[in-house]
């Protein structure tokens, strides 16, 4: 996340939050729980991945997982490998390199997205088909161009840009002035349900960009216009969930991660509809301290859960091993 002076008293770009009590009240007991239940793997090691935003494992090609930078970064996407090492197409080798320099070759920037703009990327999920990318960072609560872009998901290793199909404008119920009286219309978690897509909110005090409130709210997308505005219906909400950075639906849709900048927590599938929130809670405490800014969780299998920071840390954790939670 970044400051950038005038654009960002207008809520357009991101910004590195200070910290306040709210997360630094975690920040004890996630130490210990990091030690014991996570493990720490190679970080991303290459600089055009400057602020991982989003992250998403395909579901089409082997050992593949999609990210994306945050705010100002250009529209483009990376793919990864398990190793978290660059994967871009072989016959663009005697031009581009990976993580480590070749004389006379420039680094691989990324596939370039046409016709789109990465104005604050903030999540990316798949249904298998499409990869969808969160145009939704609204940190100032003043932003009308939110929305999201549906990408036919293009072969990483055969295929060197792609564009949109389609992007859908979205706007929440209730906000009729931008900013709002409540900055409660962030959404930084986007993630797939039985061909919906939906968003978690992440809550700010009024006018205080880097002051946040506890809280979430789950929203779904029931239309797909992309000539007029898709305004989004409200599912269910959670007091108890603050800070949402990132989201993600176990492969057999039993459960959903959701990671926040002091937890991470899972929701068991509801027996009925979608109130996510509503049902069997777990949470694992974080330490803002050693996780340093969680933007980005994914499912690296149907057990194990792959954090990434926005500093290119990669952590991984069972799903077993989050605790029940308990109110």
């Amino acid at each position: 996340m970044k400051i950038t002076g005038f654009l960002l008293c207008l809520g357009l770009l991101a910004t590195d939050v200070m910290i306040q009590p709210l997360v630094a009240a975690e920040d004890k007991k996630g130490s210990e729980a990091l030690a014991t239940t996570l493990t720490q793997l190679d970080s991303i090691r290459y600089a055009a991945v400057s602020e991982p935003s989003g992250i998403v494992k395909s579901r089409r090609f082997a050992d593949t997982y999609w990210v994306h930078n945050d705010s100002g970064d250009r529209a483009r996407l990376f793919a990864i490998d398990g190793d978290g090492n660059i994967i871009f197409p072989p016959f663009l080798k005697r031009e581009f390199h990976g993580e480590v320099a070749e004389e006379g070759k420039q680094p691989w920037p990324g596939h370039e997205v046409f016709v789109a703009a990465n104005i604050d990327w903030e999540d990316i999920a798949t249904d298998g088909e499409m990869l969808y990318v969160a145009e939704t960072g609204n940190n100032g609560n003043a932003r009308r161009d939110l929305g999201i872009y549906a990408i036919p998901e293009p072969n990483p290793r055969a295929v060197e840009a792609t564009r949109p199909i389609a992007f859908y404008p979205v706007r929440y119920p209730g906000q009729q002035q931008f900013p709002a009286r409540q900055w409660h219309f962030d959404g930084e978690s986007l993630f797939v349900f039985r061909d919906k897509l939906y968003l978690i909110s992440k809550h700010r005090k009024p006018g205080k960009i880097s002051e946040f409130e506890t809280g979430a709210r789950l929203y779904r997308l029931d239309t797909r216009y992309t000539d007029r505005f898709n305004e989004l219906t409200m599912i269910d909400e959670f007091d108890g969930l603050a800070i949402a950075t990132a989201a993600e639906l176990s492969p057999d849709s039993s459960r959903l991660a959701v990671l926040s900048y002091t937890d991470l927590w899972l929701f068991d599938a509801p027996r009925r509809g979608d109130k996510w929130f509503s049902g069997n809670k777990y949470r694992l405490p974080l330490s803002r301290m050693q996780m340093k800014t969680n933007e980005a969780v994914t499912w690296a299998d149907g057990e194990t859960l792959l954090i990434v920071n926005e500093e290119g840390d990669r952590f991984t954790v069972r799903a077993d091993d989050i605790p029940v939670y308990d109110q």
